[in-house]
Parts: structure tokens; C-alpha cells; sequence
């Protein structure tokens, strides 16, 4: 009954040493990696002093490339560069309203101020390319920066038109207030304008309006020639005294 068991002890052995000897050299060969990669990063990670990698050939023992190094916070053949600046994107929306706005009239004229346009206004948006004015009710003004624009809301042969204006487009030659709401308007939104309830309809009586209180109706070649038959006048009846 024990002789099986006294046959199979040396075998079991024989699996548990190799086991045991094959952990082992499993151990020291990871050890021996890790060791090895260290030493490879300590060697690429110190920049010789002269700011130059050399590689050489191992069995030619030559030069075979060679590639500079440079600093983090400095630029190949330039000043160390400033750090950056923490909102990136407002940073570039300065500079490009600063290009395309360098008296800062647009700006002002949609900032969060009393003498600034606000929802519910008529303005009138005048083009670069030609063609005639569109003016409308100011339904909405979204601020995103560069791309700040208004919706502006009108009745072109009784069919409602709704048209989005960019403020600092270079196209636009300017935007001017016609009318003011006369009480402030309590959304930012006036998208119930849109129903024929509150729907202010055309806007060319008020465009009118405002173009004949500003004398944009009496051209400059009038105005000329009044003030050039008043001087004739005066002449002739100056002439008149004298005789």
C-alpha cells in the first residue's frame, strides 16, 4: 500500500525545485529589466553641455546624426517665450474685436450699458456691398465675442423676415438705433414677437421717420445750391446800394 506513494515522492520534489528555481529566475530577470530601463532614461534625460545629441555608430565607431536640444520655455533661435495665458480663447477674441473694432464703437454699442441697444429696439444695419438698409425689431443680441450678432425682425410685402447680423463683420458699415422700446424689456429674448398678437409688423414708418428728422432726405447738392443763390442775392443787392 505505501509503495506508490514512496515512488511518486521524488517526482513531486523534482516539480517543486523546478517551479521554485523557474520563479526565481523570473524574478531576477524583471529586476535585472527595471534596472536596465533606468539607467537607459538617466542617459537620455541628461542633454550633454554643449546642447547637442551625437549618435554614433557602434561598429564603425563614426558620427552618424546629431539633432540639438532646447529648453522647454525656449524657442529654436529666439527669446524664452512668455507663459500662456489662462483663457486662450478670450485672449484671441480681444485681439480680433481690437483689429476689427479699433475705435470701440461697435463695442459700445452692445455692451451691458443704459445708452447701449437692447432687446426690443429698431435698429438699421447699412452694407458695405450696397443695396438698401435693413432695419428691424431687435429680437435677440447673442454675445459670443468676435462673433457677436442681433436678429433683427421685419415685414418685407407682409411676409414676417428675420436676418442675423454680426456685429463685427466688415461687410456691416454700421448699425443705428432708430427707435427705443420705451419700457425695458424683461427677457433677453422677444421670441413672442413672432406671434401675430405681439407682432410690430413693418418698420418703415418709423425708418422714415427718423430719416426725415435727420434731414437724410435733403441731399448736399440743394443744400449747395440754396447757400450759393444767397450769396448771388446779397451780391446783386450789395451792387444795387452802391449805385
Amino acid at each position: 500500500m505505501n509503495a506508490a506513494p514512496l515512488a511518486r515522492r521524488p517526482l513531486a520534489c523534482l516539480k517543486a525545485s523546478l517551479r521554485q528555481a523557474r520563479q526565481q529566475k523570473l524574478i531576477t530577470r524583471h529586476m535585472a529589466s527595471q534596472v536596465a530601463a533606468a539607467s537607459q532614461q538617466v542617459q537620455t534625460t541628461q542633454p550633454p553641455e554643449h546642447g547637442f545629441f551625437r549618435l554614433t555608430d557602434r561598429k564603425t565607431k563614426k558620427l552618424r546624426s546629431a539633432f540639438a536640444v532646447y529648453p522647454s520655455t525656449v524657442a529654436a533661435g529666439s527669446a524664452p517665450l512668455a507663459p500662456p495665458p489662462k483663457n486662450c480663447l478670450q485672449t484671441l477674441h480681444e485681439v480680433q474685436i481690437a483689429k476689427m473694432d479699433p475705435t470701440g464703437a461697435r463695442t459700445a454699442l452692445f455692451a451691458k450699458t443704459r445708452e447701449a441697444a437692447k432687446p426690443g429696439d429698431v435698429l438699421m444695419v447699412t452694407h458695405r456691398r450696397g443695396g438698401e438698409p435693413f432695419a428691424g425689431v431687435c429680437l435677440s443680441i447673442r454675445r459670443r465675442g468676435i462673433d457677436t450678432a442681433v436678429l433683427l425682425r421685419n415685414h418685407l410685402s407682409k411676409v414676417g423676415v428675420e436676418m442675423w447680423f454680426k456685429v463685427y463683420n466688415k461687410n456691416v458699415a454700421g448699425i443705428e438705433i432708430v427707435k427705443r422700446r420705451a419700457k425695458r424689456a424683461r427677457r433677453a429674448r422677444l421670441t413672442y414677437m413672432r406671434k401675430p398678437k405681439h407682432d410690430m409688423g413693418s418698420v418703415e414708418d418709423l425708418v422714415f421717420a427718423w430719416k426725415r428728422s435727420r434731414k437724410v432726405f435733403s441731399s448736399g447738392k440743394t443744400a449747395a445750391g440754396k447757400a450759393a443763390g444767397k450769396a448771388a442775392a446779397k451780391a446783386a443787392a450789395g451792387k444795387a446800394k452802391r449805385k
